[in-house]
């Protein structure tokens, strides 16, 4: 028995043992990327979220590239200014299995780039560099599709620029199918990811999805293009309307309908031989389709081929009819190879009769990076808000990977224990910075190096930093900050450049940093007007705060304003009195004068009426 009969009745009682009872439908998520309301799109009606709360970005109207682009009228796009990287990140997804699909758009301005190149990237792994001429293609090159697990909650779909103009985005499609569905053998499972690269239906005369041809939803809603040739006319395509057995079986639910076409070789080119571009030194996992729908064969043996890939022979003697169990019976080949050239060939070469295909799959196989610890991805995030990080940085999705597009002042080292990346350096130099440094740097626990010069940051230094042990640079000169210098640096045995020059520090240099200036340690702390404690600076001593000087500052002027006061209200008050003193004295004779006259006048009064009362007291005179 072959090799690959082997794989196929392996396979087959796999499927046997799998449960056959009623499964619920598969998680589903459309979003029409710049929508303000949901959408509805014919044929079939398919429900779209509207685009919200999910990234930044501009939406914008927009074009579809190709017919197989979902009929939506926006898109949503990222210009350079708003930063490298954007992400769509969607939560509350369940963990399982996921293929996720991203219709490419273009913005409906003349003054945009009618084809943006820029890379694609899912939970992490670049899975797809656009190549120019995407727009012109009816096919895979539309989309950007992968099949996935997803096992934290959340799906992270980002778009990396690469100076070719602005990233556009039409639709996303989060799509749960079975987990099992495409595992190809050992190294199958959750360090994978398969590109799509190419899905053909032979024989076919119009593109297809699943839902086009009534396929379980469990399958991915894939699409299928039609391929009527391989020969330029060497060639036929024939079909069949007669049911096709084992189908549409768990764990990849084909479509029925796509065993009801194929393409036969003729005498004029016995061969079946198909030819695509592929990147070079990458796994590509093949998987072959077939179905006896021929009704001129009907006994094994009549149709004998082999089947190679890039001359290669993958499969010998592959006979539908005898492999399958009979005829109208579906049954799938997987073959995994490494292509080192730039080009994929697989050829069906005759021993009986003429080579029949059904259809073609082809997936890149691509290792899933590594992440960031999570616990440094979110405080880095704090980090960019509290610095208030300008957009142009974009600091989203995670700051290592994919590692051709690290964010942008952070650097990342592999952690072979842990197996994640971490971050050892940041350099935020002179970037107009204007926030303030928050206690959650402490969590990014692998800081070799922090470079903040140069900004406007401002408060208090984090008593946190001193928890970072394996820090040896820190220079945080030119800045805004204030309050004293943490003892806690003291506790950083390993650093040995300091610069905390040129800010607005007060207070004691705590003793374990001013002693280590004694062992070829560089510490800088000029320019610091309020610092005190180490050769180069001033004496501490009993020296008042800030506040305290301003109080005693305010109570002086006050007691100067009432003595000034004081002395004003008296010297107005000696004033008036020596005026009234000078003109008392210069009116003083008049006033004698006057004095003795009115003395004169009383006394004769007073003479005249003792006269008049001695008369009276007589009485009259009588006269004789």
């Amino acid at each position: 028995m072959k090799l690959g009969q082997i794989f196929l009745l392996f396979f087959a009682f796999f499927l046997a043992l799998r449960p056959s009872y009623p499964r619920p439908a598969p998680y589903a998520m459309r979003i029409s990327c710049g929508a303000h309301n949901d959408v509805h799109t014919p044929p079939t009606n398919t429900f779209w979220y509207r685009d919200f709360g999910y990234t930044g970005g501009i939406p914008a109207n927009g074009t579809r590239p190709s017919y197989i682009t979902p009929p939506l009228k926006t898109v949503r796009y990222f210009p350079l200014s708003a930063g490298p990287e954007n992400c769509y990140i969607i939560d509350r997804v369940p963990h399982g299995h996921y293929s996720i699909r991203i219709f490419l758009g273009l913005v409906s301005d003349p003054n945009f780039d009618n084809e943006p190149l820029f890379d694609v990237s899912v939970e992490g792994t670049l899975v797809s560099s656009l190549q120019s001429g995407w727009s012109n293609h009816d096919d895979e090159r539309a989309f950007v599709e992968a099949l996935v697990f997803l096992d934290d909650g959340s799906a992270s779909l980002c778009f990396h620029s690469t100076g070719h103009g602005d990233p556009a985005i039409n639709a996303i499609e989060i799509l749960q199918v079975d987990d099992f569905a495409y595992n190809y053998g050992p190294q199958w499972g959750q360090g994978i990811i398969l590109r799509t690269h190419r899905r053909l239906s032979c024989g076919a005369k119009y593109p297809k999805f699943d839902a086009d041809y009534s396929g379980d939803h469990w399958g991915g809603d894939r699409l299928w293009n039609p391929v009527k040739t391989f020969g330029y006319g060497s060639d036929s395509a024939i079909q069949t309307t007669n049911s096709i057995k084992v189908a549409s079986n768990s764990p990849n639910f084909y479509p029925e309908a796509l065993y009801q076409t194929a393409i036969v070789s003729t005498d004029s080119r016995p061969e079946i031989e198909y030819t695509t571009d592929v990147d070079p030194n990458r796994n590509y996992s093949i998987w072959l389709h077939f179905s006896e729908i021929d009704p001129s064969i009907t006994a094994v043996g009549q149709r004998v081929f082999d089947i190679k890939i890039n001359g290669d022979v993958a499969f010998q003697n592959v006979d539908v009819l005898s492999i399958s169990g009979g005829i109208y019976t579906a049954l799938v080949l997987n073959k995994t190879v490494s292509v080192n050239g730039r080009s994929l060939t697989i050829t069906m070469q005759p021993k009986e009769g003429h080579p029949i295909i059904n259809a073609i799959e082809i997936f890149e196989v691509v290792f899933t990076e590594s992440k960031t610890l999570p616990d440094e991805v979110r405080a880095l995030q704090a980090l960019k808000s509290a610095l208030g990080l300008p957009l142009r940085f974009g600091w989203n999705g995670d700051p290592c990977v994919p590692q051709q597009h690290p964010w942008s002042g952070a650097h990342c080292q592999f952690d072979n224990t842990s197996s994640k990346w971490n971050i050892d350096g940041l350099t935020l130099d002179n970037q107009g910075l204007r926030g303030f440094l928050p206690n959650d740097i402490s969590k990014l626990h692998h800081l070799q190096s922090i470079n903040l010069s140069g900004n406007s940051i401002h408060g208090p230094i984090p008593s946190t930093l001193g928890t970072i042990t394996s820090l040896k640079i820190l220079d945080l000169s030119y800045n805004y900050f204030n309050g004293s210098i943490p003892e806690s640096l003291g506790q950083l045995t390993l650093l040995r450049i300091l610069n905390l020059n040129g800010n607005s520090l007060s207070g004691r240099v705590p003793a374990a940093l001013g002693g280590r200036l004694l062992h070829r340690a560089s510490f800088n702390f000029t320019d610091n007007a309020g610092l005190c404690g180490i050769p180069g600076l001033r004496t501490c001593g009993p020296h008042l705060s800030v506040g305290a000087k301003f109080g005693i500052a305010l109570v002086s002027c006050i007691v100067l304003l009432l003595v000034v006061t004081c002395l004003v209200c008296w010297w107005k008050r000696r004033q008036n009195i020596l005026r009234a003193q000078r003109i008392g004295a210069r009116d003083a004779p008049y006033a004698k004068a006057r004095t003795h006259f009115s003395r004169d006048v009383q006394l004769n009064r007073h003479h005249g009426h003792e006269h008049t009362r001695t008369a009276a007291e007589n009485g009259p005179i009588l006269l004789s």
